[in-house]
């Protein structure tokens, strides 16, 4: 059985949250380490990488940045844009120290605890304002595990290998 599971060319670094005033300007959530470095990286693309599109930040928004896209002139323009994700071509960005992963790389790796047993796979990975969460799939389970992301929970990340290896916080799985 082949692994189908590729390394993704291109890395999500935000998204857009609709119109900010009636000009054209957009509403962008970035997922940037430092938010506003995600115009570096201009021109983003579109998921598939089918479109392209110049984005300029005007100024820091509640949550975000206004910004405006190129091509964009009206607040209706601006609003069918709403929840397009931004994505910018791996070798773009920045390498990363070992202790740091882009979350795109972390997505779809097998979990396994300390005794190798299988635990599941990553599904998601999520920030909500405490520090990382991997979201974990158990097999045969319906239901998700949230697996803090920290050196103690996740001693081990092998990319190469594809797999994580955890030491859950007793009773969690």
């Amino acid at each position: 059985m082949s692994n189908s599971q590729t390394t993704p060319e291109l890395i999500c670094l935000g998204a857009l949250a609709g119109s900010f005033g009636v000009r054209g300007e957009v509403r962008l959530k970035s997922f940037c380490a430092e938010p506003a470095a995600i115009a570096e990286y201009t021109p983003l693309s579109n998921e598939d990488g089918s479109t392209t599109y110049s984005l300029t930040l005007t100024r820091p928004i509640k949550n975000g940045f206004a910004a405006r896209i190129g091509g964009v002139e009206t607040k209706e323009e601006a609003d069918a844009l709403k929840g397009l994700r931004l994505y910018a071509p791996r070798d773009r960005l920045p390498a990363l120290p070992d202790d740091e992963f882009y979350h795109a790389d972390l997505i779809g790796l097998e979990v396994v605890d300390t005794g190798g047993t299988l635990l599941g796979r990553v599904r998601a990975v999520m920030d909500h304002g405490a520090g990382d969460l991997l979201e974990i799939a158990a097999p045969g389970q319906s239901s998700t595990v949230l697996l803090p992301f920290t050196r103690e929970a996740v001693p081990t990340v092998d990319l190469d290998a594809g797999r994580i290896v955890a030491d859950p916080p007793e009773g969690l799985f």
